[in-house]
């Protein structure tokens, strides 16, 4: 049996969730599934156990999709593996989450525990210095107002967003610089990321999968609305998918084997023109939009190279 610790299966936007794709395909290979929240584990008797409830895929059934059984009360172990996907933020109760697993020492839990403590989506890319645009991080607005007289046009973002909230483009003339950095860095209290606007971002803001070291050929370009900044489909972006450019794939291959030593089975790569922007490792999506629009199973995939980790 597979554990899912995800938000609540009826918040699933089924037409585009990617967790729900990953269900669909361990169910097509008859896969037990069972559901958790991260606030459904606990330590007793010395174990990390978890409330956990199983469930069943109802098939052709839209409206609900799902059938839930009785919960249960069980160790860690009694699963093949767990899958950890609640939507960001990374907040304290995801953070104590994530010390469970560690402590549970299970051997299939994806992505490694520690690896989601270890890198934020947005400071990860700093890891990977001759990939990244000019970038700063800072809580003081001088700094900011520095790289900004510098670079001439930021976006500014916190480092525990999603989906395109909170994000600014500044140039130095713009009227409601301040009050926006005011507001973004808390009074100087809270650290925001500065980087160079790219203004390749009208091509689209390219998520890359990566699944237990490989690449998936096909990028999904999340093209901005006219006049938006912001390509995120959260945010009225327009998904594209397309096959990797050569920059693309160097960028990807170069990551690729360093993230899978580092316990992230799943990554989601954002590369904006020839630029690594974000590398998202708490719950990368992007699957559905690929495989509605190119012969490319990503939840295939990424089922198979669990199954096949389980195995070793």
């Amino acid at each position: 049996m597979i554990l899912i610790i995800s938000n609540p299966l009826h918040e699933f936007k089924i037409e585009k969730d990617t967790t729900f794709a990953m269900i669909q395909a361990f169910h097509a290979q008859r896969i037990p599934l069972s559901h958790a929240l991260i606030n459904d584990l606990l330590i007793q008797d010395n174990r990390v156990l978890v409330r956990h409830t199983p469930f069943i895929i109802r098939e052709k059934q839209i409206n609900q999709w799902y059938q839930l059984q009785e919960q249960q009360l069980a160790p860690l172990d009694d699963f093949q593996a767990i899958l950890l996907r609640t939507d960001p933020p990374f907040d304290s109760q995801y953070l104590y989450a994530t010390q469970l697993l560690s402590i549970s020492g299970h051997p299939a839990v994806f992505n490694h525990p520690q690896s989601l403590r270890d890198y934020n989506e947005k400071l990860a890319i700093l890891h990977f210095p001759s990939w990244i645009a000019p970038t700063i991080v800072t809580t003081h607005l001088i700094d900011i107002n520095h790289f900004l007289q510098q670079e001439k046009d930021i976006i500014v973002k916190p480092l525990d967003g999603m989906g395109g909230k909170e994000i600014y483009r500044l140039t130095p003339h713009d009227p409601n610089k301040n009050s926006i950095l005011e507001i973004l860095m808390r009074r100087q209290t809270r650290s925001i990321m500065a980087q160079r606007y790219i203004p390749e971002v009208i091509q689209g803001d390219k998520r890359i999968l990566l699944i237990d070291g490989t690449v998936i050929p096909y990028a999904l370009a999340r093209i901005p609305r006219s006049g938006e900044t912001r390509a995120n489909l959260a945010a009225g972006g327009k998904g594209v998918a397309q096959p990797l450019s050569h920059r693309d794939r160097e960028i990807a291959e170069d990551l690729a084997a360093l993230l899978k030593a580092k316990g992230i089975f799943l990554a989601g790569l954002d590369i904006i023109g020839d630029y690594l922007t974000e590398v998202n490792v708490t719950s990368p999506t992007g699957f559905q939009e690929i495989m509605q629009q190119t012969d490319c199973n990503v939840a295939n995939i990424f089922a198979q190279a669990v199954l096949t980790h389980c195995e070793s």
